[in-house]
């Protein structure tokens, strides 16, 4: 009876450090949800910021294709004439 007393009493400590163990696990998760979150708020903000920085490029790029075109056309037209 002591013996089978003793290993019962093993177990229950076992039990009680393995739900200890589940707690913090269960936190950690909880602690990975919210930076997971946060990560995907700041990834689209980035997003964002990325795809208006490509859009105001482009937009510098086809003003400057414009300016040299008239130019261009300015000079062909100062020459012919």
């Amino acid at each position: 009876v002591e013996e089978v007393k003793g290993i019962m009493m093993d177990n229950l400590n076992k039990a009680e450090e393995r739900s200890g163990k589940l707690n913090d696990l269960e936190q950690q998760a909880e602690d990975l949800l919210e930076k997971g979150k946060v990560f995907e708020k700041k990834t689209h903000k980035v997003k964002q910021q990325k795809f208006l920085e490509n859009k105001r490029m482009k937009i510098v790029v086809a003003a400057v294709g414009v300016g040299i075109g008239l130019i261009i056309v300015g000079i062909i037209i100062y020459f012919s004439a």
